[in-house]
């Protein structure tokens, strides 16, 4: 799911000529704090037993107990976001300038 995610969300980048992947410590500084949040949040609930991951559901790679998956989501999701918001800002400002 996370590759398709990628896949809608990444072409916004050379079609709209954002400058988003190309500032990466601009990125990682919106990126981090909220995936710095979340994976804890994780890592205390899955700790507790509120919620686990299902093993025949990942790739079987973990890091301190979650699944690769689960810290690629708070990647992929943030960019996908970050990506939409430049390109609609983008297509506001092009039909503003007409």
């Amino acid at each position: 799911m996370l590759v398709f995610v990628l896949a809608g969300a990444l072409p916004l980048h050379r079609y709209y000529g954002l400058s988003v992947l190309r500032r990466p410590m601009r990125l990682l500084m919106a990126i981090t704090p909220v995936a710095v949040v979340f994976i804890t949040w994780d890592l205390l609930a899955t700790s507790a037993g509120q919620w686990r991951f299902d093993p025949a559901q990942t790739f079987g790679l973990r890091w301190w107990g979650l699944p690769l998956e689960e810290y690629a989501f708070f990647v992929v999701i943030p960019l996908a976001g970050i990506l939409t918001f430049e390109a609609v800002t983008v297509v506001r400002e092009r039909r503003r300038a007409r």
